[in-house]
């Protein structure tokens, strides 16, 4: 009976789409629901597949990352190299921005217990510390857009796609190899500490390798989570004439001004976002509210210092564990390499933090 009027919310919703927005953004939010409930279903998190690498030699979670990275980019290279007029990779300049944005994201998702898809579904799972963190992460998020031509100042290069300069055989290749080097290695890191594979992991891998070409597909552009929120922090400062976007370098750029003045309902990426989340709370509500770990003071101050660092960095990075890496990496973009080994370096450093200050 609890999923009843979700459902009929849902439902509503997503007719609301189809006959007032568009059909594309109907079928968009379907998409999203279904990441939010294969993310929550099977507890699919890219902070914690990490985390039990580094703390427990569990390779499982990160095994089952790559494999999603590498199905998704079997199918999604070579729809790049057949419609280049009609879908775009996630492409990022490598930066400086890119490395120090990368590092300071991966440092703090662990604290944060959550990346941006992970922020989303366990807020939308009811988890306190994550709902918390939602709408800082949000205003991180605009705040590294509304300074990030000042970051790529420092030194940045023209994005790179390997589809565009190799052709999709031989960058699905180079993908596919990369990933595989990258498994041996952790595989190799891991030992015999753990098993190898954990099967609801990898079905949950496989579910959201073939919603990410979905939302390809219909979106024309891969799956992100990082502009969404910083858009809706966006829209409410310049609202609340707090901001002036003619007067700032990212959004006075023809694409985000666009999308700043019209109806966040055609956004997207913001569409996803709310489906993640209607996918969440439908997951949580077929199952027995948990009871929530108690935080003291200190730890809530750091945490949600967390995750306002989270937004701020990832826009400096160009995407988080979705928009660099999941979709980075399965669209063939440079930036998405140089993304990964910056933002685990972070991990080692934020699952530092995390353990001193007891999380």
């Amino acid at each position: 009976m609890k999923r009843l009027p979700l459902a009929v919310l849902i439902l509503a919703f997503c007719v609301f789409l189809a006959w007032s927005v568009a059909l594309r953004q109907a079928l968009l939010f379907l998409v999203g629901i279904g990441l939010g409930a294969v993310l929550a279903g099977a507890r699919f998190g890219f902070t914690t597949g990490w985390r039990r690498l580094i703390e427990q030699r569990d390779p499982s979670g990160v095994l089952a990352q790559l494999v999603l990275l590498a199905v998704a980019a079997a199918v999604s290279m070579p729809l790049l190299a057949a419609y280049p007029t009609d879908l775009g990779a996630a492409l990022g300049p490598p930066s400086v921005s890119l490395i120090v944005g990368a590092f300071v994201f991966g440092a703090c998702m662990q604290v944060a217990d959550g990346c941006g898809s992970g922020t989303l579904y366990k807020a939308g799972l009811g988890i306190p510390l994550n709902m918390a963190i939602l709408p800082l992460f949000a205003i991180g998020s605009f705040l590294g857009s509304a300074t990030l031509d000042r970051w790529l100042a420092l030194g940045a290069l023209p994005p790179y796609g390997l589809v565009a300069h190799f052709g999709a055989p031989a960058a699905l290749l180079l993908t596919l190899a990369g990933l595989a080097l990258v498994g041996l290695g952790v595989v190799r890191w891991a030992g015999r500490a753990a098993p190898l594979w954990n099967r609801k992991l990898l079905w949950g891998a496989v579910l959201l390798a073939a919603l990410a070409v979905l939302n390809l597909v219909i979106a024309g552009q891969p799956w992100g989570i990082v502009y969404g929120f910083g858009l809706w922090a966006a829209k409410i400062a310049t609202a609340a004439h707090l901001f002036d976007p003619s007067a700032n370098a990212f959004w006075s750029e023809p694409v985000n001004a666009a999308t700043l003045a019209q109806s966040v309902f055609l956004d997207v990426t913001s569409i996803t976002n709310i489906g993640i989340l209607a996918g969440a709370l439908w997951i949580a509500a077929g199952k027995p509210a948990a009871a929530a770990r108690p935080m003291n003071g200190t730890q809530w101050a750091v945490g949600l210092a967390a995750g306002l660092l989270l937004g701020y960095s990832s826009r400096l990075a160009f995407g988080c564990n979705i928009g660099a890496m999941v979709s980075g990496i399965s669209t063939g973009s440079l930036h998405g390499w140089i993304w990964v080994p910056m933002a685990f370096l972070g991990s080692l450093i934020g699952v530092r933090v995390r353990r001193r200050y007891a999380f």
